[in-house]
């Protein structure tokens, strides 16, 4: 299965996006990115250059166009959740065909809900990805990480499908888990980019400065995280997450950090908004995520 050859598109190729298409074009899959027209013309011409230590470097062709015309084995989101909406126009529902996976790469927990009021339920495969990719222009790739690791879920989506795009993504290089429980999947991700991204964003520092200058807070934050995950039915180690945040470089920022620093709207509702109304749902109490989640809103409203 993984040397079937798939036909996929990609929605929003860039740091994330533009690296898996790259790989999976390499490895003999057909991909059609889905960009603005700038960007498609680009790719067209040019193809997608990767910088990678753990892949080489290499450039991979792939067509590209504004809109999905016609039917794909799966469509990988990868556009902010800021701009959500607004990307989804470019694939419409008509052109996906019966048989699609839609497989969004997107922070936060709330988004396969969307997804499946626009798409079939069982399209719909939400996937968790650990990487370190940036897009630096139209095109131009750098991989940072030693790794690229993808957890491939999916309540709804028949399991056939989700095992031939997980061999698939294998096949390019990736390392892929197909797991068994969606929520469990997405909360595990979230539990730990919650206080991450909410503890940089707010005081404008790297993980190494939270965990030391704010490190009460960065307890008290995952302490309340992981309360909200378990009331979902995830279970998280709060000590687990606050073992990872010590293990990784002091100068690690968040992407939502790095959209702050450059003027670029967050991920906020994302993340802070889908923490807060989750525990809302199961009434846990999250008073330290309520106060940096109304510190950055007002923060960006002001554009502080």
């Amino acid at each position: 299965m993984a040397n079937d050859r798939l036909t996929v598109a990609v929605l929003g190729p860039g740091g994330v996006g533009g690296l898996l298409a790259a790989l999976l074009a390499r490895a003999g899959h057909r991909v059609i990115c889905l960009a603005g027209d700038e960007t498609a013309r680009a790719l067209a011409a040019n193809g997608i250059r990767v910088r990678s230590g753990h892949f080489g470097d290499f450039t991979a062709r792939v067509e590209a166009d504004t809109e999905l015309r016609e039917p794909v084995d799966a469509c990988l989101i990868a556009v902010k959740a800021t701009v959500l909406d607004a990307a989804l126009a470019r694939v419409p529902a008509k052109a996906l065909g019966d048989d699609a996976l839609v497989v969004p790469f997107l922070n936060g927990v709330e988004h396969p809900a969307v997804l499946r009021e626009r798409y079939r339920p069982e399209q719909v495969a939400p996937a968790v990805i650990r990487v370190e990719s940036t897009r630096l222009a139209a095109g131009v790739i750098e991989h940072g990480s030693p790794f690229a690791e993808i957890d491939l879920t999916g309540d709804t989506a028949p399991r056939a499908r989700l095992d031939a795009l997980a061999g698939a993504l294998e096949w390019a290089g990736a390392r892929v888990r197909v797991q068994d429980d969606e929520a469990a999947a997405l909360w595990a991700k979230m539990s730990f980019l919650a206080p991450f991204a909410l503890l940089t964003t707010r005081y404008g520092v790297p993980l190494g400065d939270v965990r030391t200058l704010h490190r009460d807070e960065l307890i008290a934050l995952t302490e309340e995280t992981a309360t909200v995950s378990r009331a979902c039915g995830a279970p998280i180690d709060p000590a687990t997450s606050l073992s990872r945040y010590d293990a990784f470089p002091a100068a690690t920022k968040s992407s939502m950090q790095r959209d702050a620093e450059a003027g670029r709207p967050l991920e906020l509702d994302a993340i802070g908004g889908a923490l807060l109304r989750a525990a809302e749902r199961h009434r846990v109490p999250v008073p330290v995520a309520r106060w940096l989640v109304s510190e950055l809103a007002s923060s960006s409203r002001s554009g502080g």
